[in-house]
C-alpha cells in the first residue's frame, strides 16, 4: 500500500506532461470535430474537382460554343465576303418597288438599248424594249422567295421523315428508307420536270416541286444524325424520366442535330435557284413574272449580237449562287467540332 500510494505521488517529468497535453488536445478536437462532419479529404481530387464542376461547365458550355462559333464565321473572310453578295442581292430585291416602279414586263424604251448607251436604262434594253435594269432587280425578289420557300418545305418534310426514321429504327425507318430510296432513284430535275408539266406552270407549283425534289438529301442527313445520337446519355436519360417521344425529338435530339442540317439549308436555297432558273431557261416557269432564268432563255437566240441580255442575269445568278455557297462553307467551318476545336 505504502508502494503504490508513492508511486502515485511521484511528480511526473515536465516532457511526459507536454506529450499528455499534446494528445488531449488532439483528442478534444478530433471529438468535437465529429459531429460537424469534416469535409471529405479527397474532395480536391482531379475526378471530384471534374464532377462538382461538370453542372456548370454543361450550362456555359452551349452559349460558350455559340459565341465561339459566331467569333470563327465572322472571321472567316470567304464568309463574310459571301455576306456582302447576299446583302447586295438582299437590298436589290427589297428596293427594286421603288428603283424601278411599275411592271418590269412592261415595253417602255427603244428595243437593243446596249448598257450605258441611255442613262435611263443603265443596262439596255432587250428585244421587246423592257427594261434588263428592271427585270434583274424584280427577278431577284422572284429567285430568293423561289429559293428560301422551296427549301423550308424540303428542310420540314426532310427533318420530319428523318428523325422519325432515325429515332425509332426498325420497320419504321425501313419503311421510309423505302419511300426515300424510290425519290432519289429519279433523277431530280427530270421529277421537277414532270411535277411542273403536270400541274399549273405558277411561281406556288414550282415551289411545292422543288421541295419535294430536295427533302430526300435533308431526310438522310437527319437520320444519320439521329441513329447516332439515340444511343446518348442525355437520350437515355430523357427516356428514363418519362418524356415523350415529340419532345425527346424535338427538345433533345434536334438542337443537337442542326448545325450539319444549317450548313445543307444555305447549299439548298442555292440549288434551288439554280432550278427554277433553268425551268424558266426552259419556258416552264411562270409567265407572269420575271425570274432571271426567263431572262437568259429570252437572250439565248440573240448571244451573238446581244450577248449583254444573258450576261447580266447570268452574273445575277452566280453571284447569289456564289454567296449561299461561301456562306455554307462559312458555316460549316464554324459549326463543324472538329474544325472548331482546332482553333
Amino acid at each position: 500500500m505504502s508502494l503504490s500510494s508513492s508511486s502515485q505521488a511521484l511528480p511526473i517529468p515536465p516532457a511526459a506532461a507536454h506529450s499528455l497535453a499534446a494528445a488531449k488536445a488532439a483528442h478534444s478536437s478530433t471529438s468535437s470535430a465529429e459531429p460537424d462532419a469534416a469535409p471529405w479529404p479527397n474532395l480536391h481530387a482531379p475526378d471530384a474537382v471534374r464532377t462538382s464542376t461538370s453542372a456548370a461547365n454543361a450550362n456555359a458550355g452551349s452559349g460558350s460554343q455559340g459565341y465561339r462559333a459566331l467569333r470563327v464565321f465572322l472571321r472567316n473572310p470567304t464568309a463574310m465576303l459571301g455576306c456582302g453578295f447576299l446583302l447586295a442581292v438582299l437590298l436589290l430585291a427589297v428596293t427594286a418597288p421603288w428603283l424601278f416602279p411599275g411592271d418590269p414586263l412592261d415595253m417602255v424604251a427603244q428595243p437593243f438599248l446596249w448598257p450605258g448607251q441611255d442613262a435611263a436604262y443603265l443596262l439596255g434594253t432587250d428585244s421587246m424594249g423592257r427594261d434588263v435594269a428592271a427585270g434583274i432587280a424584280h427577278g431577284a425578289r422572284v429567285s430568293l422567295l423561289v429559293g428560301v420557300s422551296a427549301t423550308l418545305i424540303g428542310l420540314s418534310l426532310g427533318i420530319g421523315i428523318g428523325a422519325v426514321s432515325g429515332y425509332f429504327g426498325g420497320w419504321v425507318d425501313d419503311l421510309l428508307q423505302r419511300v426515300v430510296v424510290l425519290f432519289q432513284t429519279i433523277p431530280s430535275f427530270i421529277l421537277l420536270v414532270v411535277l411542273v408539266a403536270i400541274a399549273q406552270p405558277a411561281i406556288s407549283t414550282i415551289v411545292v416541286a422543288i421541295g419535294l425534289v430536295t427533302w430526300p438529301t435533308v431526310a438522310r442527313l437527319v437520320r444519320a444524325e439521329f441513329r447516332a445520337l439515340r444511343h446518348k446519355e442525355f437520350v437515355l436519360a430523357a427516356r428514363a424520366l418519362g418524356y415523350s417521344h415529340s419532345r425527346i425529338i424535338l427538345r433533345e435530339m434536334l438542337p443537337n442535330a442542326l448545325p450539319p442540317i444549317i450548313v445543307t439549308s444555305s447549299v439548298m436555297v442555292a440549288s434551288a435557284i439554280l432550278l427554277e432558273s433553268a425551268l424558266s431557261f426552259m419556258g416552264m416557269g411562270d409567265p407572269n413574272v420575271v425570274s432571271w432564268g426567263s431572262m437568259i432563255g429570252m437572250g439565248r437566240d440573240l448571244l451573238r449580237t446581244a450577248w449583254y441580255l444573258t450576261a447580266a442575269p447570268g452574273l445575277a445568278i452566280v453571284f447569289a449562287v456564289l454567296a449561299f455557297n461561301l456562306i455554307g462553307d462559312g458555316l460549316n467551318d464554324a459549326l463543324n467540332p472538329r474544325l472548331s476545336q482546332e482553333r
